[in-house]
Parts: structure tokens; C-alpha cells; sequence
């Protein structure tokens, strides 16, 4: 029998295989409170034998507390800061005190946690992603600052948010894509912090936007049908025809072209393989600009019917 105790700052299922970790009982540790935290501080200040009990230092609760929030639910890092703040003291009248001035020194390169690539990244990632979906601009800029404040490269956050463009909103605001794609532009041209600035601003149109995932939908549906009925051959009248011989053989022949018919659009030309029955992938909301777009393919689609005969 063997038995293991392991403790890392990773999410388990990111780091070990699923025949171990189906053996292994998973207790999942919370982030600590700041008043948690000032309570290992003090403790760390009487213990003799593993603190700086005997030190004589000086430090007051509200700078206690102060290393606590900086910390950010990490005892590691708040008795980390509380041994520099230690070190740096000033001396004075026998005891060593540790002051504000002490202090922001110490403080001053902090950051907040965020491990770029582990569970911390990929939650953030998501709460941002989520918060766009959801409308909630103020979230979404809370969550994207709080990235930016841990050190994440803001192209990566600038391609997450093209994502939220053409996933999120599609066609209801086809300005969403441009505006992203501008975003990602600055960033890659002028760097931090106007580059930051301008994905903020992309990040807040996103979540404003009107919301529709009907092209991704629609995409997925596409590929899904390509992948389960393999290659079927390109209508014969849809084919290019560039030689003599091609002609020949009818490529292109009996094709209608679009602006020479009413309304520049063939009425009941079909442009599937002739194996496939017509297939609707893309069916827009009504909200944002597909509202109009599905009134236009509603208005097409009845033509079409007209065209074939078929009963409105």
C-alpha cells in the first residue's frame, strides 16, 4: 500500500492523470480571510522559536492589516511580507519599527495573485467571458482589470475578446469584430497602457452589445453535416468553367446569375449537393441587426417557394 499527502497551488485535474487522481481523495482549500491572515501575522510576531518573537519589532494593526489585503488570501506571501517589512525596520530606541514609509516600500511591487496558465488564469479568463455574455459590463472590466493587475499579456485577453465578438454577438453587431480586431491593433502598435486602455473600451462594447451565438451555431451545425456526409461533388451549374473542354462538359451550365434577376437574387436556385436537402444552419435572433436580416432570409425563403410551387 502506498500513501501519498500532496499539496499544490494547481487544480489537481490539470496536473495528474485521471487513473490517479480516481484513487486520490480531493480537499479543496479556500483562500484565506484578511483577518485569518493577521492572525498568522500576530502569531508569527510572539513565536520565539519559528518567528521574530524575539525581535523587538513595532508594527501597529492597521499596517498588520494592510499586509493581509496585499497578500491576498496567501499566508505564504503575508509572512513573506511581513519578514522584508522586518528586515527594512528602523531602528529606534531599541525597538525596530516598522512604519508606513517601511511599508510601501515593501508593498510597492506587489501583485495580486494570478498564475499565468493555471486554474486562477483559466477562472478570470471565464468570469470575463461569462460577464460579457451576460451583459454585465461593469463585471467584465472588473474581471479584465484584475488580469491586467496579475500580469496577464493583454494580446492574449485582446484574442479572447475577438472570440466574444464573432461567439457572443455575431451579426447582431457586426461593428463588435471591427472594433476587437482595432483593440488588438493598438495593443500590438503602442503597447501599455494605451493598448490596455483600448481593449478596456472593447471589453465594455462587448458586454453592451446586443448578443447573438446564432454564427456560431450555425457553424458548428455546417461542419458537424461536412463531417458526417463526407465530400459530395459541387453541382455541375456552381462549377467554374475557365477551358473549352470544361464547358464542354456543362461545368457552369444553366447557372443564373444573381444581379441579372429580380431583386438580384435567383428565386428557387439551389445551391447544396444535389445529395443533401436543403439545410437552414443560420437562424438569427431578433435582436441587434439580425432582427432585419431575418426578415430579409423570412422574405427570400418565400420566393424561393413560390418559385418551386411549393404551398406558402
Amino acid at each position: 500500500t502506498v500513501t501519498f499527502i500532496g499539496a499544490t497551488t494547481e487544480n489537481p485535474s490539470f496536473e495528474l492523470n485521471n487513473a490517479l487522481l480516481s484513487r486520490a481523495r480531493v480537499y479543496v482549500l479556500k483562500s484565506l480571510t484578511a483577518e485569518e491572515l493577521v492572525a498568522i501575522l500576530r502569531r508569527a510576531l510572539h513565536d520565539e522559536v519559528r518567528g521574530l518573537g524575539k525581535r523587538p519589532l513595532v508594527i501597529s494593526d492597521e499596517l498588520l492589516q494592510r499586509i493581509a489585503e496585499a497578500a491576498d488570501g496567501d499566508a505564504r506571501r503575508s509572512l513573506n511580507l511581513l519578514e522584508i517589512a522586518a528586515d527594512l525596520a528602523e531602528p529606534q530606541d531599541g525597538k525596530e519599527v516598522v512604519d508606513a514609509e517601511v511599508l510601501g516600500e515593501v508593498l510597492s511591487g506587489g501583485v495580486r495573485r494570478f498564475d499565468k496558465g493555471g486554474e486562477a488564469f483559466y477562472d478570470q479568463i471565464s468570469a470575463l467571458h461569462k460577464s460579457v455574455r451576460g451583459s454585465a459590463p461593469d463585471a467584465a472590466l472588473y474581471w479584465y482589470a484584475r488580469m491586467i493587475d496579475g500580469g496577464v499579456d493583454p494580446l492574449y485577453v485582446a484574442r479572447r475578446v475577438v472570440r466574444m465578438a464573432t461567439e457572443d454577438i455575431g451579426n447582431a453587431d457586426p461593428r463588435a469584430l471591427a472594433i476587437a480586431l482595432n483593440a488588438w491593433d493598438v495593443q500590438e502598435r503602442l503597447g501599455s497602457p494605451e493598448g490596455e486602455l483600448a481593449i478596456a473600451q472593447a471589453v465594455l462594447y462587448m458586454a453592451c452589445a446586443p448578443k447573438s451565438n446564432a454564427a456560431y451555431m450555425a457553424y458548428n451545425a455546417a461542419l458537424a453535416d461536412v463531417k458526417q456526409h463526407g465530400s459530395y461533388d459541387v453541382p455541375i451549374h456552381l462549377r467554374n468553367a475557365p477551358t473549352r473542354l470544361m464547358k464542354e462538359l456543362g461545368y457552369g451550365h444553366a447557372y443564373r446569375y444573381a444581379h441579372d434577376e429580380p431583386e438580384a437574387y435567383a428565386a428557387g436556385e439551389r445551391y447544396f449537393p444535389e445529395e443533401m436537402p436543403e439545410r437552414q444552419y443560420y437562424v438569427p435572433t431578433p435582436r441587434g441587426l439580425e432582427q432585419k436580416i431575418g426578415e430579409k432570409l423570412a422574405r427570400l425563403r418565400e420566393l424561393d417557394r413560390r418559385a418551386r410551387g411549393e404551398k406558402l
